[in-house]
């Protein structure tokens, strides 16, 4: 798609929330509690945060894993253009639909998307960062120590949420849909494997990521943290409670992140990830079409073969 007819179509700024369905509420509050989120219990499940306050997960309690809802934040004025790009689309858009438990979540509208994913879009806050924010190091000059004793370490509390990745049986009609029905626009991309898009109103190199399955499903949610060190001082907190599988520690090619993923209790990872790409708004990304063996990552371990699977399918 052109530049200019990108430009055409009205966007989403950003994601307000993402809501899963999980086997056990007691494990999800210890898994997100140790990887440094605000975990609160709520009537209906959890409530999850970032060190920004802002509720960015909501957790039900169901017989298996799932992506119970999306949920995308949008400019008050650019509602109604995304209603029609939607119903453009060939999908049914509903007004009536109420997540449990939050009269708020009524706001908006609601769609299945061609995955069958239930989607909201709304009138919300813009959570995305409006600029790229500085790669935290210390950089200790002659005769002063580096770094510190591992007990002086605090808890590593990521400041908010990056992206997600859903897995699909299309890739390409995924990314074609998001692209005309909510403005998402290609970042990158390797063949049919896996497509990365971002908001055009200032955004994280990828907000919503698409990898090929048999099925949908949910794979990841990555959370923002300042540091390379502090990717790695996450690996190592969630090691020390017994979450030792996942991958990592290394760095994407696509987004240049750098990364360490922590497999959760369902088999889908949560990722700690510092200095991503970012795109300014209005910006005109060079989206390119990479080889998928010069594209996952620059450097780090091998890719555990469970890393790839989906748990849902």
């Amino acid at each position: 798609m052109s530049a200019n007819r990108d430009s055409q179509i009205t966007a989403v700024h950003s994601i307000d929330h993402f809501a899963l369905n999980v086997p056990s509420l007691g494990d999800a509050e210890r898994f997100y509690s140790t990887f440094g989120l605000d975990v609160t219990r709520t009537s209906t499940g959890l409530d999850v945060r970032a060190a920004d306050g802002h509720r960015w997960a909501r957790i039900f309690s169901a017989s298996h894993k799932s992506l119970a809802h999306l949920t995308f934040n949008c400019f008050e004025g650019d509602l109604a253009a995304i209603v029609r790009q939607v119903e453009a689309a060939g999908v049914t858009t509903d007004f009536s639909v109420r997540a449990p438990d939050d009269a708020i979540d009524s706001e908006g509208f609601w769609f299945n998307d061609p995955d069958g994913n239930l989607i909201q879009v709304r009138v919300g806050p813009k959570t995305s960062p409006d600029a790229k924010a500085p790669l935290g190091h210390r950089n200790a000059p002659a005769d002063a120590r580096g770094s510190c004793v591992r007990s002086d370490i605090a808890q590593v509390r990521p400041r908010r949420m990056s992206h997600v990745l859903l897995f699909t049986p299309d890739v390409l009609r995924a990314l074609a849909f998001y692209r005309e029905a909510l403005g998402l626009r290609l970042s990158d991309r390797s063949a049919d494997i896996i497509a990365f898009t971002h908001a055009p109103h200032g955004s994280d190199h990828h907000l919503v990521a698409f990898a090929k399955s048999s099925a949908k499903g949910w794979h990841h949610v990555a959370w923002d943290v300042a540091s390379i060190d502090e990717v790695g001082n996450g690996a190592s907190q969630m090691a020390a409670a017994g979450f030792t599988e996942g991958w990592g520690t290394g760095r994407h090619v696509l987004g240049s992140n750098y990364f360490h993923y922590v497999r959760d209790p369902w088999g889908s990872f949560s990722e700690y990830s510092a200095d991503i790409d970012y795109v300014s708004a209005g910006a005109e990304w060079p989206a390119g079409d990479f080889a998928p063996e010069d594209s996952l990552y620059q450097w780090g371990p091998d890719v555990p073969p469970y890393f790839i699977h989906n748990t849902e399918a």
